[in-house]
Parts: C-alpha cells; structure tokens; sequence
C-alpha cells in the first residue's frame, strides 16, 4: 500500500495556528478541519485531480470575507474560492496548503429591480434561481450552462459561463452590469451598478472571466430580459457533420440569429435519446437544434427560412415544435446530453475549446481522425452557433493508461482550436486544465503582461495561485524585465 508522507511538526504547527486564527473570525460551523469532512471539497467537476485543502471556511457575510482575507493575506496564506464546484477545468481545485473559502451560504436573492431591469443576487444564488425569482414578473436571466441548476452565479461570473442562448443574448460578461468584491488585502470595491456603464477602466469586464485569481466576488448585479413574447425550435438531422457545420454558417451568413443553435454527433444524440426519450432522429450523423424567438410572425418567417437553408445543406429530416411543451423536450435531450453520455463509458473528458464557424467541418474531421490515433471515442457536443465545442472523450480510469490517453487526446484537441484559428476557452476557463497549452496561444510577453495584472490586485500570488498561468513569476520581477530564473515551474497535479 502507497502511503503519503506525513507532514512535519513544523508543518502541523503552522496548520494548527491557522485554523485556530480562523475560528476567531468564524465560530462554531464556519471552519471545517475535520480530515473526513473536508473530503467533499477535495475537487471539482474535473475529478480527476483532487487535492484536499488544508482547512475550509464557510463565511456568512462580506465582513466575514473581508476578515479572512485580511487575515490570510497577513499570514502569507493562500485562498483557494468555491462556489458550487462544477467547474469542469479544475478552477476550484484546493491546495493542500491553502484555505478553501466556500460561498455556499451566500445564496439570497437582494433585490429585484424590475424598473431598471436587474436584480441583485449574492454569488451563491444558482444560475436557475435567478430566473425562477423573476420569472412571475415576465422576466429570465438569459446566460443558461447546462448546469444551470447547480451551477452558482458566483462561479459563472469567474468562468465567464455562457449556454445554449448565449449565441443571440451574449456570455455573462454581457449580462453582468455589478459586483461587489473583497480583494486579497480585504478591501471592499464596488464596480459597476445598476446604471448603463461607467467612465472608468472597465475593470468589471477583468473581473468576469478572472477565474478567482483577482478577487472574491460578494454581490453580483445581473441584467434581465422579458420574457420573448414566443419561441419555436426546428430539430434538424443532417447524413453528414461537414453537412451540418455548413447550415449553421449558412443560416448566421444569411443574417439570422438565433436564440439558440446547438449540435449533436450521433454518438451523443443517441446517448441522449435514449436518456430523454424527445425524439431524435437515430439515423442522423448529425443532430442540430435552432430555436427562433419573437413575436409570432416573425418566428414563423425565420423558421420557414432556417428549413429552406438545411435543405440546401442535405438535411435529411426537420421537426418544427408544435408546443411549448415539445421545444422544452427538444431542449432537454440537449441540456442532459453530458449525463447521458455517463451511460456509454464509465468515465469521460469534457473539453471546451472554441473555433470559426466556418471550420466546423474540417475540425470535426479532424477529431474522427484523432479517435484512431488514441484509440478512444469522442461524442461531440457543442454551441454550433458561436464555434464553442464540448467534446467528450470516454475512457475508463481503471484501465491503466487510459486517462492520459484522453488527456493527450484533448490536449491535441485544443491544440487543432488554436492551429484553425480559435482560442483554448470558450466557457469553462482555463484553470489548471488548460494552463499548460496557455504557450501555445500566447507568447511570453503576452503571458508576463497577463500576469502584471494579477500582480496589480493580489501582489503576494495568494489568491488561486496556480491556475491560468503555466509559469509563476514573482510581481517585483515581472515590474521592471523578463524573468528567467525567478520562473518557477508548478509541479505536477495529484491524480485520484
């Protein structure tokens, strides 16, 4: 039996006075010590690394935030945050020295502003509850992962998440207009607001998508949209890929955009089919789904031109809903397609990476190509409309080797996104998943630059550290030339 080595009296004693320090500022529940306990925040939705934290803190409040950062930060102690933990690129993976600040309590619902056209939700309200808290008033909150019943707007805010609607309504980054944040040195700042923009930096647009790495977010300020007045999908089945990745060019080429357009290959339809049971097409190597929203005239017009543009494109079959109840269950097969592909292989990767439009085609081509080579399957899911791919590569963990195989295979994957045009991230961030191929889209001076801005808000690399950046350079350096030798390179992830 491996055995892990048992950490020093040095080590112990540090970590004792830790979580000691802690329990003056959290009483009672607030500080998790307890080695069995702490087991449920050792990963996050990449479980194949786990780590477990050193201690976990459960605040209540913005002061409760502000004092453990004020704290850790005076002790030299790194913070790891955690919504939700369904990060799929490992952004909430903990550190084995560092304190995990769980945001599970702040999950109230401040304000609703329908005048203004916002509501004001702390960053543990799921994704899904901010939609059901305005819903009554006409209203949604328009950013939809497929994990939007789980996932927390707190998180989404840190990735930059998107969904199935963000091709026509934008990412989080366009529907997020404030927060409140704590930053490292536990300083409260407040950017943006209920009002149209501000003068200044744009400093809220650093914060969406900075992946926890340059503050802890306390409030979020989101945009809601009413309701569209009417809504209709078209699930289309195509004899080919290339077939389908043209239509989805074709249709945004010839102006239409829709509220939604997402693809299936046929291993994943199937997987999802036969989970949800909406009636796909089984004979389709392709499977897309277009949803048009509007007023009814105009979402009759739309549709009827989406059709005539697929049947130019081979479109083999086309099943325009007819209710409300049949859009959502076109809908459903899509937003469960991950967990149904759970039924096919004990174990898959989900990859994100994002490519032109137009290269569809060729780089699912490409992939099929790649299948032989590692000698594992890919079903392919994906948000045709905006290039935003989620491959998901099945493989067994126990079978000796397999996991690196599919590591490998995704990482040739986002190298094939890159090579064609596209970034490594569309949704899910970079974390440490993604963190090793960041040379292969930026250069050193790119990634330095990068870095001076984390320096900028958290100048002792305590806040995340080890996330995004292949390399860590210390502030003072990269403040006056390159660093060379103060490049430390970050060791190798645990694997379970």
């Amino acid at each position: 039996m491996l055995r892990m080595p048992m950490p020093d009296d040095a080590v112990l004693a540090r970590r004792a006075a830790i979580v000691a320090g802690l329990r003056e500022i959290l009483p009672g529940e607030g500080v998790i010590d307890d080695e069995l306990e702490r087991r449920a925040y050792e990963s996050d939705g990449l479980t194949a690394y786990r780590t477990l934290p050193m201690v976990v803190v459960l605040p209540e409040t913005t002061a409760d935030v502000v004092a453990i950062l004020r704290y850790c930060n005076a002790a030299g102690v790194k913070v790891v945050p955690r919504g939700a933990g369904t990060s799929l690129s490992g952004g909430a993976l903990p550190l084995e020295d560092g304190v995990l600040l769980g945001l599970g309590k702040f999950k109230r619902i401040l304000e609703v502003d329908v005048a203004n056209r916002c509501a004001v939700v702390q960053p543990g309200v799921t994704n899904l509850g901010i939609t059901h808290a305005v819903q009554d008033a006409g209203f949604y909150y328009a950013p939809d992962p497929s994990s939007q019943i789980a996932c927390t707007i707190g998180g989404n805010v840190a990735e930059n998440s998107g969904g199935v609607h963000c091709l026509k309504y934008g990412l989080t980054t366009n529907n997020v207009i404030g927060i409140e944040m704590v930053t490292m040195a536990g300083e409260v700042v407040r950017l943006g607001g209920k009002h149209f923009d501000s003068g200044d930096y744009d400093l809220l647009g650093v914060m969406v998508g900075s992946e926890g790495l340059l503050g802890v977010v306390t409030e979020v300020t989101v945009r809601i949209l009413p309701k569209p007045p009417g809504a209709r999908a078209l699930l289309i089945g195509f004899p080919t890929i290339e077939g389908a990745g043209e239509c989805v060019a074709a249709v945004i080429g010839a102006g239409i955009i829709p509220g939604g357009m997402e693809m299936m290959d046929r291993l994943a339809a199937e997987a999802a089919e036969a989970f949800v049971h909406a009636g796909y097409p089984l004979d389709a190597e392709a499977l897309l789904i277009v949803e048009l929203d509007g007023c009814g005239a105009e979402v009759d017009h739309l549709i009827e031109a989406v059709e005539t543009i697929a049947g130019r494109h081979g479109a083999t079959t086309c099943r325009i809903s007819r209710s409300e109840e049949e859009r959502l269950l076109f809908w459903a097969g899509r937003k469960a397609a991950f967990p149904a592909v759970g039924r096919l292989s004990p174990d898959y990767y989900c990859m994100d990476g994002t490519i032109p439009r137009k290269r569809l085609g060729d780089v699912l081509a490409r992939m099929k190509q790649m299948e032989a080579l590692h000698g594992l399957r890919v079903a392919n899911v994906f948000h045709a409309g905006d290039g935003n791919l989620h491959p998901l590569i099945l493989y067994d963990a126990n079978n000796p080797g397999e996991l690196e195989r599919a590591e490998e295979f995704g990482n040739d994957i986002l190298r094939l996104c890159v090579e064609v045009g596209g970034v490594l991230t569309g949704e899910h961030g970079v974390g440490v998943e993604k963190r090793d191929l960041m040379d292969t889209m930026f250069d050193k001076v790119d990634l330095d630059q990068q870095q001076r801005l984390k320096c900028a808000f958290d100048p002792g690399n305590l806040l995340n550290p080890g996330k995004v950046f292949p390399q860590l350079c210390r502030c003072a350096e990269l403040g006056r030339v390159h660093v060379h030798a103060g490049q430390t390179r970050f060791p190798d992830l645990p694997r379970f």
